[in-house]
């Protein structure tokens, strides 16, 4: 996960209706992350040649007010995965902007040494999210930065319908290097170019963990 402040008048025009920018001490963040996805099942049926994958995302933050408390979310600018059922599925249950692309992943942990990479092809160019961590990983404290990165419930574009994604609180390695090696502009949109290609202000590897995705609910 790399984490970058970003201007909320960039992503303003993406904020689903009934929600609103999801501040952490008057700043909001826009974040690049690569998952594997491992045993994947739909409406638990695994589809076959389609249970083990990568995907990298561009994603913001948002809550909305449900009764007296904030439930907080996810917002998902772009999306990409290996395989284009994946992404037509994904875009028909979800109502998400993913896109198939080829991709590979590297995950390589060696003495107390953790180094990780996710890669993809746009036509001739191979492009990347690559970090490295040393040590082992730690526990997230509550109110902490890297919970509010990642204790996020996920609500769509379309409408704020909304699907909950719940998983153990996951551990933490923070990244001693990383880099994001893609053409910006043409990938995420001209107008994040300056965002991502500054220092980000967090990077940070997640032990991961089983998730379980809940049927979608519109509100």
């Amino acid at each position: 996960m790399l984490n970058y402040v970003v201007d909320h008048r960039l992503i303003a025009p993406l904020v689903p209706s009934g929600t609103e920018i999801d501040f952490e001490n008057g700043e909001t963040f826009l974040s690049v992350v690569g998952f594997l996805f491992l045993d994947t099942r739909l409406l638990g049926f695994p589809i076959p040649l389609h249970r083990d994958f990568e995907e990298v995302n561009l994603r913001f933050y948002v809550r909305r007010k449900s009764a007296d408390t904030w439930r907080r979310g996810v917002v998902f600018i772009r999306e990409l995965v290996p395989r284009r059922a994946i992404a037509f599925l994904a875009r028909a249950c979800y109502g998400e902007n993913y896109v198939a692309l080829p991709m590979k992943h590297e995950i390589e942990h060696l003495d107390e040494n953790l180094k990780v990479e996710y890669s993809w092809r746009r036509g001739r160019k191979r492009e990347s999210l690559k970090m490295n961590a040393p040590g082992q990983p730690q526990s997230i404290p509550a109110g902490s930065h890297a919970e509010f990165i990642t204790e996020h419930y996920t609500c769509l574009r379309s409408g704020c319908a909304e699907y909950r994604v719940e998983h153990p609180r996951w551990k933490i390695w923070n990244a001693s290097s990383f880099e994001l090696n893609a053409d910006v502009a043409t990938l995420y949109g001209q107008q994040f170019l300056n965002t991502l290609d500054a220092p980000p202000r967090s990077a940070f590897i997640a032990d991961g963990s089983p998730i379980t995705v809940h049927t979608r609910e519109v509100l």
